[in-house]
């Protein structure tokens, strides 16, 4: 798997046209899948609980959360997690 099971779990929560059959794949396009700017929001707040990271202003932008991993991407680069 490209990234953690926690990873999935929480962001999937975020993506309501995702359904549980859906695969998500690492160039899934997350705001197709639903993840609007409210729903950004609430995932960044998720995410920095869940690793205990801090997103860097220089991580805040669109590119950040356009894929799943682009968003892994940078939340492994802030914790030195595995992409195994």
């Amino acid at each position: 798997m490209y990234w953690d099971q926690r990873f999935e779990e929480l962001l999937r929560e975020y993506l309501p046209f995702l359904t549980a059959e859906d695969d998500l794949t690492p160039d899934t396009a997350l705001r197709d899948a639903g993840l609007d700017s409210l729903a950004t929001v609430e995932l960044l707040g998720a995410l920095e609980a869940a690793y205990d990271v801090k997103f860097m202003d220089e991580a805040l932008k669109p590119e950040t959360f356009a894929t799943p991993a682009s968003l892994w991407g940078a939340l492994r680069s802030m914790t030195g997690a595995s992409t195994s």
